[in-house]
């Protein structure tokens, strides 16, 4: 018989204990096949029946730690089960449910660029299932981004020729940029699209053409960015399925807009332009005869004109100016039109209000006015405010100092 250090239990090395060690190390060896090998079927209940039949009885530290280690046996295999579980219930979602996760994933910060780490091209790279999926949703592929001028042309139109097919002939909105004077690369690749492009962004860099919008029969929306070129022959002639136009950085004025083709502007019905000269608020009536809502930015002078418009169809009116410090004095703008619908009104930046001038313009064309909002650089007084909400006592009157921008 042998004895153990005065550091360690003692007890003698029976043949009972000897048989447990070797039945402690058979299972430990069974265990660690099994944690490597998914087809072993153990289940926590097993693991217990085999600790009621193998237990020993007493305090002797190998029954102790046989039952620790196997029930650590049972928590790992517990875990993994779970695991399982959970994996198996991402695989077996239907396809239906997929898909509708698959959209959440597209980014909605703008950025329709085709990149492998985003949504959707990333999704076709997770498993065969996730691909064929994403590449079977034409919604997915329904937004993209385009640049021209920069890189491998050739690489770059093979992608983006790979991503439109995805759409499944459904409409598209994109963006497009253009780095040199010449966009034939870029006509030649949308030609077989152009009936699907409903929405486009465009952004003109120095050195940039002009591309003709007038090509993109089925567009609805488009805004135009510049960094100061002058692309007006983008919009001298729109598509006549033209709805929202929004010209960011592009200075028009009377002159200008009177060289356009009163049949390209027919359709807007929403229009956020930069003016230069408050004038210009007429010709734009007269070329969108349809509009429902204006945004006008720009720098403002008194209208000198006697001639008066009606206008049956504006329903939002936003100005905004950029007044000289030193000239106060009234514009004029509401002498000169009559709005039969308007319901809204947001100015800015334009000095002292003309009150007397807007409450004749009320009375002269009996519109619905429901909003009224004077943001920084407009000033009223009380009493004038007080007018309003009686002429309108449904009138939602609001003074926004802090109202800086209108352009989203």
């Amino acid at each position: 018989m042998r004895n153990y250090n005065s550091k360690n239990a003692s007890f003698p090395a029976s043949n009972h204990h000897l048989q447990h060690l070797n039945l402690l190390r058979v299972n430990m060896q069974t265990f660690n096949s099994n944690t490597d090998s998914p087809a072993v079927s153990y289940t926590p209940q097993n693991i217990r029946s085999d600790v009621v039949m193998h237990d020993v009885s007493g305090q002797n530290g190998v029954s102790y730690r046989h039952r620790q280690l196997v029930g650590g046996k049972a928590k790992i295999l517990q875990s993994n089960s779970s695991h399982k579980r959970f994996s198996s219930a991402i695989w077996r979602l239907p396809t239906e449910i997929l898909a509708q996760i698959f959209l959440y994933c597209i980014p909605e910060d703008g950025n329709w660029a085709p990149a492998p780490y985003l949504a959707p091209m990333l999704l076709t790279t997770v498993c065969r299932r996730w691909r064929e999926v994403a590449v079977d949703m034409p919604s997915l592929w329904r937004r993209l981004g385009l640049e021209v001028g920069n890189g491998d042309w050739q690489q770059r139109a093979f992608c983006y020729d790979s991503y439109l097919k995805r759409s499944q002939g459904r409409q598209l909105s994109s963006t497009l940029e253009c780095h040199n004077n010449d966009w034939t690369e870029l006509r030649s690749l949308l030609q077989p699209y152009v009936d699907q492009i409903s929405s486009i962004s465009l952004c003109f860099f120095s050195g940039a053409g002009s591309l003709v919008m007038a090509d993109f029969r089925r567009l609805e929306e488009l805004v135009i960015y510049t960094d100061g070129s002058d692309p007006v022959l983008a919009v001298a002639q729109l598509p006549l399925s033209m709805r929202s136009l929004k010209l960011m950085d592009l200075w028009f004025n009377f002159r200008l807009l009177s060289g356009f083709n009163p049949l390209a502007w027919a359709s807007l019905t929403n229009l956020e332009i930069v003016v230069d000269g408050l004038d210009s608020f007429h010709r734009l009536l007269c070329l969108c005869p349809n509009l429902s809502s204006l945004t006008m930015i720009g720098i403002f002078t008194a209208i000198e004109t006697s001639e008066t418009l009606a206008h049956a169809n504006l329903q939002s009116l936003r100005i905004s100016g950029h007044l000289r410090l030193d000239w106060i004095g009234h514009l004029g703008l509401f002498n000169a039109v009559t709005l039969h619908n308007l319901c809204e009104i947001k100015v800015r930046n334009i000095g002292q209000w003309s009150h007397e001038e807007f409450k004749a313009f009320l009375t002269r064309s009996q519109c619905p006015l429901g909003s009224l909002t004077f943001g920084g650089g407009v000033m009223t007084t009380d009493q004038q405010l007080a007018e309003y909400v009686t002429l309108f006592p449904c009138l939602e009157l609001m003074t926004d100092p802090m109202l800086s921008r209108f352009y989203c």
